[in-house]
């Protein structure tokens, strides 16, 4: 068996790997069943498009392709970090809306009291509306 040969059937057997995650994650990116598990698929979908660029590139023997699939990659990342972000300033709106107030309590001070819960949750380097 020559290397050429191998590379071959090593790119192949790649490639139906690759269509088969790509086909699972888009699944998962369809139904769900939340808004992280979608963030998650996409994730997963810029990793599975980088290795379709990676065989592409060495099947072809052309290197600009990794350029591609780098840039892709930290655009990927970026997406990502991005969606996080989204994703924990969703999560923070409206979350006092649902508090019962206990006994001897009103309804006003158990809402102050879970704003005030939210508030002091809040990482250390987040820019909020407190520090504009």
């Amino acid at each position: 068996m020559t290397p050429e040969l191998i590379v071959e059937y090593a790119s192949v057997v790649a490639i139906v790997i690759l269509v088969i995650a790509l086909l699972m994650t888009v699944y998962r990116a369809v139904v769900g069943p939340t808004l992280p598990d979608r963030v998650i698929a996409l994730d997963m979908l810029v990793g599975i498009v980088i290795g379709f660029i990676a065989v592409i590139a060495l099947r072809t023997g052309y290197t600009l392709y990794i350029d591609i699939a780098i840039a892709l990659g930290l655009v990927g990342f970026l997406a990502t970090v991005a969606f996080a972000r989204f994703i924990l300033a969703r999560g923070r709106v409206g979350e006092g809306e649902g508090v019962e107030a206990g006994p001897g309590q009103s309804k006003q001070s158990a809402k102050t009291k879970a704003t005030k819960n939210v508030k002091a949750s809040k990482p250390a380097g987040s820019l909020g509306k407190e520090a504009k």
